[in-house]
């Protein structure tokens, strides 16, 4: 059995890589499950918003609270650490995705009310919404901006090491908050987005080399679209040879059936895979086998045949000279999808030679024949895998 490794699967399909690839002339539906799971990874798991929001500083909070006549102001208010963040992701159709994260924000800072000056505690939920969408398309890039980003804040707590806590102070708090936390999160979140989404675009624009025969350019062929059920990716590029002679193949979108609550689906043109085995098939050489019984059982009456068969005068065949068989592709290979099944259409041409001894190769038999080869499809280490074998 032959292995032809194609090609990596992107980090945007889902796949936990850190180098993810995602070849072209693929489709792509990436369910709110997948999705969810890549921007988890890639904005909380790798400390990327800890990062950012970690320098955060507050604005003073000024007003009357605390005891009674006294004004209160809270001043040097930062934030200490973020806890338990979490990430959810849901995908509005025709518009893009809705991405929510939900974590507890610890600040502190130095509380003065009336003359008594103390540290001052707070712990506040905070849940930020913000609509992603794309935009403006153009030669395989998109840009990728946010939209009604909400902060929304849940319990807080405030301590006091002097306990003196008034309600007013509560509410002093509670009102500051509300106003500035969506001021200094929601552009956080932006700069965060943003980040991730160049490092998502560059995978879905690169050139990959096949060997030394050739390139794969792949890149979106039109904006991601989304529906209720996926987020949809349509990819397209250029298969290469080593000249730079385009490879071509039929570029039209493809249809994608229904998720059917599949975490992730990909659609893989049959053109596209006609052209890209095509340039893996040029790294192939021709294949020269010795026809002898230990190599070949049954070689010998294979040569007696050819022997017999060869015309009058030909004082060069003799039994004892060795036959040699070889084998040379021909044409382009044409891959054949069907329901469960797929199959290889090869043709080769065979070439049944003896190796003359101080002379020239002797043509016994020259015939084109057409291979149907099975496939089998897998995914290994993140690559697609093609397993071929003669049916």
């Amino acid at each position: 059995m032959t292995v032809l490794k194609l090609f990596g699967i992107l980090f945007f399909c889902g796949l936990p890589s850190p180098s993810r690839e995602v070849l072209s002339g693929l489709s792509c539906a990436i369910s709110p499950g997948a999705m969810q799971n890549v921007l988890s990874e890639a904005i909380l798991h790798s400390g990327l918003l800890n990062q950012h929001v970690k320098g955060l500083v507050f604005p003073n909070i000024m007003g009357e609270g605390g005891l009674p006549n006294s004004p209160t102001s809270i001043t040097g208010l930062h934030l200490v650490r973020m806890r338990a963040p979490s990430l959810s992701v849901a995908l509005l159709q025709g518009i893009g995705v809705q991405l929510t994260i939900s974590a507890e924000l610890e600040l502190s800072g130095k509380s003065l009310v009336g003359l008594l000056s103390e540290i001052i505690d707070i712990s506040v939920d905070v849940t930020i919404s913000a609509n992603i969408k794309c935009t403006n398309f153009e030669s395989g890039t998109v840009q990728v901006v946010i939209e009604d980003c909400l902060c929304i804040l849940g319990a807080i707590k405030i301590h006091l090491l002097s306990g003196l806590l008034s309600v007013s102070v509560n509410e002093m708090v509670l009102d500051q908050l509300t106003v500035t936390l969506p001021r200094v999160l929601c552009p956080v979140v932006n700069i965060v987005v943003n980040l991730v989404s160049i490092q998502i675009m560059s995978t879905l624009n690169a050139v990959i080399p096949v060997g030394t025969v050739g390139t794969i350019h792949y890149q979106l062929a039109s904006l991601p679209f989304t529906t209720g059920k996926f987020l949809g990716l349509d990819l397209d590029g250029a298969v290469k040879d080593v000249g730079g002679s385009i490879i071509p193949h039929d570029s039209s979108p493809s249809a994608l059936p229904s998720l059917l609550d599949i975490r992730l689906l990909l659609a893989l043109r049959q053109s596209f895979l006609n052209a890209v085995v095509s340039l893996m098939l040029l790294q192939i050489a021709p294949q020269t086998f010795t026809c002898t019984p230990d190599v070949f059982p049954g070689a010998s009456r294979l040569h007696e045949a050819i022997i017999t068969l060869a015309p009058a005068g030909c004082s060069q065949c003799h039994g004892t000279s060795p036959l040699s068989i070889k084998l040379t592709l021909s044409g382009n290979p044409l891959i054949l999808l069907e329901e469960n099944n797929a199959t290889v259409e090869l043709s080769v041409l065979v070439q049944v030679f003896i190796n003359v001894l101080d002379g020239p190769l002797l043509n016994l038999l020259l015939l084109r024949a057409d291979l149907g080869l099975n496939v089998r499809v897998s995914i290994a280490g993140g690559r697609l895998m093609l397993g071929v074998s003669l049916g």
